[in-house]
């Protein structure tokens, strides 16, 4: 696969920045608006080789953007919601000796095989409270695996506790990083 040109990948990485402090500034104010166009080019210019390594413009589709923007306002979020109840529920636990840590070897989806979607499947497996992604490995034939500290095993088969982990985050990632 052909690897984008400089600009490709500049291009990308500013709008990302620009939309990514349009959000966070929630102003169109003309000083604001310069300010996160020059902060975006900077950002661009020292990051954008960096971030973008083949397809410059993968994420940039519209159904792609509006499943990103489902996924973490609904899906992520709810997934978010569950880990923290269940959190708090060890916390608040008189008992702390019923539940047990460990580290579980999860397989990955073979429908992910971007650099973007395995990240994105580990940073919210990491997000989600009571779970830390240690490492994403590959075995000889090519299958992902994610080393993952639990903080609470429930389930020591690693297919069932795989769906117990990344629930429905990973079909989703998928959706988005195919």
């Amino acid at each position: 696969m052909q690897n984008p040109s400089k600009f490709a990948c500049w291009l990308s990485t500013f709008i990302l920045c620009m939309l990514f402090w349009l959000l966070l500034t929630l102003s169109l104010d003309p000083v604001e608006l310069i300010l996160g166009a020059v902060v975006s080019g900077i950002v661009a210019a020292f990051a954008g080789n960096f971030f973008i390594h083949y397809r410059a413009f993968y994420l940039y589709n519209p159904v792609r953007l509006v499943v990103l923007v489902f996924y973490c306002c609904i899906i992520f979020l709810w997934e978010m919601i569950k880990a923290n109840v269940a959190m708090a529920r060890i916390v608040l636990s008189p008992n702390l000796r019923n539940y047990q840590s460990g580290i579980i070897r999860v397989p990955g989806s073979p429908n992910i095989k971007s650099e973007y979607g395995m990240a994105m499947v580990s940073d919210c497996i990491t997000l989600t409270p009571g779970t830390i992604t240690m490492d994403v490995a590959e075995d000889e034939e090519e299958n992902t695996y994610y080393y993952v500290h639990w903080i609470d095993v429930t389930e020591t088969d690693r297919e069932k506790a795989g769906e117990v982990i990344k629930g429905r985050m990973e079909r989703w990632i998928g959706r988005i990083w195919q």
